[in-house]
C-alpha cells in the first residue's frame, strides 16, 4: 500500500502530490501547482515520469491518460493556483504532451466563500460584479500598505479571476467540483464527517464554518454601507475593506489524511492557531492535548506571522516540509527557532527544505533589503523604527543551522532534478 508525499520545488509557493493505493492500482492527488514556471519546469515533467512508469509497468496502455483522483487547490493565491491553471489550459488545448483523467477538483472559490445576492450583482455591487471579466493583474499597481497581511489580502483579491477561470476550466474538462462534499464548500464543523478517498480517510480541519460566516457578515455590512452612501466600489476600496490578517487564511483548505496507521497534515497557508481550532472542532485534537502526525506541511511556507511555538508543541511530526525559496522572507528563521524551541533536538525528525539553504538566504536577504527601503520611504516610520541592515549572522539560515549542528543534520533538500518522496508505507515506484 502506498501513502507518500511527493514534494516538488515551487519557488515561493506549494506544489505537492499525494500517492496512495497499491502497486497494482496506484492513485494520485495533486495539491497546488505553485506560481508561474513551476508547472512547466517541475510538475509537468514529474507527471510525465509517472505516466511513463505506469506504462512500463503495464498499468496503462499507450493511449491511456494518467488517472488523477483529485486536483486540490488549497486557496486562490497565485503561488498555489497558477501552475494548476497552466495545467488546465494545456488540458483544454489538447496539446498537453500528457493527458490526465481527473475525477474531481477540490477548491473553494472566492465567489463561493463570499456569496452575494442576485440583486446586488445586478446593481453593480458585490465581489463577483466588480471582478467579472477582470484581468488577473488588475490589482498589480494598487498598494494599500506594506505589511504581510495587507500584501496577502491584495494577492487574494488579485487572484479572484484566477479562481473563476479554474472553476470554468474544470467544468469544461468534466472535473466534478468537491465531489466528496456533495459539490458544496469544503469546510470543518463539529458535525463534519470524514470522507473516504479510495482508502484514504480525509478529515477537513479548515476553513472554519464560523469564520466563513463572519467573513460573509463583514462583506454584507460593507455592501450595505456602499449602498447607503451611493458610491460604487473601486479596486482600492475593495482591497482596503478586506485588509484583515485572517482573510487570506480563511479560504485555505486544511486536510488531515490518514492511511494504514500513518497521517499527513496538509495546511495550505492557514494560520497555526486556526489549524489547532479546526483540529479541535473536527474532534482530532483534544483540548490541551497533542497530536502527532507523520508529515506536517508547515503552514504558509514557514512564515512566522502564521506560527507560534505553541503550534509546534501541540502538533508534532516526524517530517516537517517547508516550501519556499526565500521570497517574502520564507521560510523564516524565527519559525525554525520556534520548532527548535518546541522539540527536543535529540528527537527523531526530519526537516525538508525545497531549496538549498544558500539560495533561500539569498532570497531572504533580497526581500529584507526591499522591505527596509519601503520602511525608510514611509512618511511615518514603523513603530519599531526602520529595520537594520541585513546581517547573515543575525538573520541568515546558514548561520542558524551552523549554530545548531544537531538540527542541521536533520535537514534534507529537495533536488532540482530528482523526485523527493516521503514514503510512509510502501516505496512508490519512481
Amino acid at each position: 500500500m502506498y501513502f507518500s508525499l511527493d514534494v516538488l520545488r515551487a519557488r515561493q509557493g506549494d506544489c505537492l502530490m499525494l500517492h496512495y493505493g497499491t502497486a497494482e492500482k496506484p492513485r494520485l492527488m495533486l495539491i497546488d501547482g505553485g506560481p508561474a514556471t513551476v508547472y512547466a519546469k517541475y510538475l509537468k515533467p514529474r507527471l510525465q515520469k509517472l505516466r511513463a512508469a505506469r506504462e512500463k509497468a503495464e498499468l496503462l496502455d499507450t493511449a491511456d491518460p494518467l488517472p488523477v483522483d483529485v486536483v486540490l487547490v488549497s486557496h486562490i493565491d497565485d503561488d498555489h493556483i497558477h501552475g494548476i491553471l497552466d495545467l488546465t489550459g494545456e488540458q483544454r488545448s489538447q496539446a498537453a504532451g500528457i493527458r490526465l483523467a481527473v475525477t474531481s477538483l477540490w477548491h473553494n472559490s472566492f465567489d463561493d466563500l463570499l456569496s452575494t445576492k442576485p440583486d446586488e450583482l445586478a446593481s453593480g455591487f458585490g465581489t463577483a460584479s466588480i471582478l467579472a471579466g477582470a484581468d488577473t493583474n488588475m490589482f498589480a499597481g494598487v498598494e494599500i500598505g506594506d505589511s504581510e497581511e495587507e500584501a496577502a489580502a491584495q494577492a487574494v483579491l488579485a487572484s479572484v479571476p484566477q479562481g473563476r477561470t479554474l472553476r470554468d476550466d474544470a467544468a469544461d474538462l468534466g472535473w466534478r467540483p468537491n465531489h466528496k462534499f456533495k459539490g458544496k464548500l469544503i469546510l470543518t464543523a463539529a458535525d463534519a464527517v470524514p470522507v473516504d478517498l479510495n482508502g484514504v480517510t480525509i478529515t477537513v480541519a479548515g476553513p472554519l464554518q464560523d469564520e466563513l460566516q463572519a467573513l460573509q457578515d463583514m462583506h454584507d455590512q460593507w455592501l450595505r454601507q456602499r449602498k447607503a452612501d451611493g458610491t460604487r466600489p473601486t479596486a482600492s476600496a475593495m482591497l482596503a475593506a478586506f485588509v484583515d490578517k485572517s482573510v487570506p487564511n480563511l479560504s485555505s483548505i486544511v486536510l488531515l489524511a490518514e492511511c494504514g496507521g500513518k497521517t499527513m497534515l496538509l495546511t495550505g497557508d492557514a494560520r497555526g492557531d486556526k489549524i489547532i481550532e479546526g483540529l479541535e472542532t473536527a474532534g482530532k485534537l483534544a483540548e490541551n492535548e497533542t497530536l502527532h502526525v507523520d508529515i506536517l506541511k508547515v503552514p504558509h511556507h514557514g512564515s512566522d506571522n502564521n506560527m507560534e511555538t505553541s503550534f509546534f508543541e501541540r502538533v508534532t511530526a516526524d517530517h516537517y516540509v517547508f516550501s519556499g525559496n526565500g521570497d517574502y522572507g520564507n521560510p523564516e528563521r524565527a519559525t525554525l527557532q520556534m520548532l527548535l524551541d518546541a522539540r527536543d533536538v535529540a528527537d527523531d525528525f526530519t526537516i525538508h527544505l525545497t531549496y538549498p539553504i544558500e539560495e533561500i538566504d539569498a532570497g531572504r536577504e533580497a526581500d529584507w533589503v526591499k522591505q527596509q527601503a519601503k520602511e525608510a520611504g514611509r512618511a511615518k516610520p514603523p513603530k519599531g523604527g526602520v529595520r537594520p541592515d541585513w546581517s547573515a549572522e543575525e538573520q541568515g539560515l546558514l548561520a542558524f543551522f551552523a549554530n545548531n549542528p544537531e538540527l542541521a543534520a536533520k535537514v534534507k533538500i529537495v533536488s532540482d532534478n530528482k523526485p523527493h518522496l516521503i514514503d510512509l508505507l510502501d516505496k512508490v515506484a519512481l
